[in-house]
C-alpha cells in the first residue's frame, strides 16, 4: 500500500515525515533526503505492531 508521507522541517533544521493517514508513525531526518527512507522504517514498524495487536490497517487516503 501507499501512503502520503508530508515532509516538513522544524525549528531545529531536522526534517520530518509523517503519514497523516498513519496516527503517530513519524521519522526525521538531518537532511530532506533521509526523512522519506527513515519514515519507511518506521511504517514497516507501525504495521508490524498494529498486526502483532490485531488492530486494523488503516488504508490509504484517496488522493
Amino acid at each position: 500500500m501507499k501512503y502520503r508521507t508530508i515532509i516538513e522541517q522544524d525549528e531545529d533544521g531536522m526534517y520530518i515525515a509523517a503519514r497523516p493517514t498513519l496516527p503517530r508513525c513519524i521519522s526525521q531526518g538531518k537532511i530532506r533526503e533521509e526523512a522519506p527512507v527513515n519514515i519507511k522504517d518506521a511504517i514497516k514498524g507501525y504495521l508490524e505492531s498494529l498486526r502483532k495487536h490485531d488492530e486494523p490497517i488503516p488504508f490509504p487516503a484517496v488522493q
